[in-house]
């Protein structure tokens, strides 16, 4: 038996890590070995990919010695930084320059780079409907991962980049569908008439895998990821069918998401402007049925909204 080429999964425990280490695990053929990089080794989420024959190594990404050690003998990786943990665009950038460094010396044959648009090669510095905020950014949890793709060029490693979207799930964690003082179901994100990519977080990570399946050939191109392309008015339209009643779709203004008690509130409601003005620019690129060719399983929002409908019956 071919010995298994190792992958090492930054945030494995994580939302997108963890999909692509389950992914990598779901493969029938056993192409790849997981090695999932977590500050917490003890945690349920790391003892059940160890349950499943997952290497659990702890990992710091602060730590450019832990990183290093843990891509020793590995063929690939798939990096993910946690802006928001640390609302830090250098901190993020600091992290993201570690793993390119690391995985040069390390010599790993394919990496896979989670990133999304630098948005200030689209939004003019002066419209100040998308305020530049501190650091000279307009999306600092976009631009900085888009200005730190070149790490990885620079650093001389195969790299695939790989541009994620807003998450499917985010209708339930972030903006799920509220009630109004009418008692109507509303849609309220903040798009106008534009359309807005949404993916499956599980769907990251099997589309991770068919990049890894194809091999280092994608290489230097960038993946960008939907499940589908949807208005508000579509969603909504989904929730109604789903859910059995009258769902309608009521966009937030950006002034109302920039009050929203959040940190980083200003960069999100920035985030949906650029979504909304430059649709073609976001949008545009994002055609599901390539992202198919790597991820037959590909869900589109009503086959996720039908296997999530429990998260909403309470709405």
């Amino acid at each position: 038996m071919t010995e298994q080429k190792i992958i090492a999964v930054v945030g494995a425990t994580g939302q997108q890590g963890g999909g692509v280490a389950r992914a990598i695990l779901d493969d029938p053929e056993r192409r790849f070995a997981v090695r999932a990089l977590t500050r917490r080794p003890d945690s349920d989420a790391a003892k059940a990919l160890a349950a499943r024959g997952a290497e659990i190594v702890q990992t710091d990404l602060d730590d450019e010695a832990s990183v290093r050690a843990a891509l020793d003998g590995a063929y690939g990786g798939y990096f993910v930084t946690a802006f928001w943990e640390y609302n830090s665009v250098e901190r993020e950038q600091r992290q993201a320059r570690t793993l390119a460094d690391a995985a040069a010396a390390a010599g790993l044959r394919h990496v896979i780079w989670s990133t999304l648009p630098d948005t200030r090669a689209h939004i003019d510095p002066d419209d100040h409907r998308a305020p530049t905020l501190p650091g000279g950014y307009k999306v600092p949890h976009f631009d900085g991962k888009g200005e730190a793709d070149a790490y990885f060029a620079e650093a001389g490693v195969p790299t695939t980049y790989l541009s994620t979207t807003f998450y499917f799930d985010s209708f339930i964690d972030f903006f799920p569908p509220s009630r109004g003082e009418d008692g109507v179901l509303a849609v309220r994100v903040p798009m106008g008439d534009s359309k807005l990519p949404g993916i499956a977080v599980e769907d990251i990570g099997r589309t991770a895998f068919g990049i890894f399946a194809r091999g280092p050939e994608l290489a230097g191109r960038t993946i960008n990821v939907s499940g589908e392309n949807l208005t508000g008015e579509q969603y909504a339209a989904a929730f109604s069918k789903e859910l059995g009643e009258p769902v309608e779709y009521r966009p937030m203004t950006l002034d109302e998401v920039r009050a929203l008690p959040v940190p980083g509130a200003d960069d999100i409601a920035n985030m949906f402007f650029f979504y909304a003005e430059h649709e073609d620019a976001f949008a545009g690129v994002r055609v599901p049925d390539r992202v198919r060719e790597l991820n037959p399983r590909l869900q589109d929002f009503a086959t996720w909204l039908a296997e999530h409908r429990e998260a909403f019956e309470d709405a």
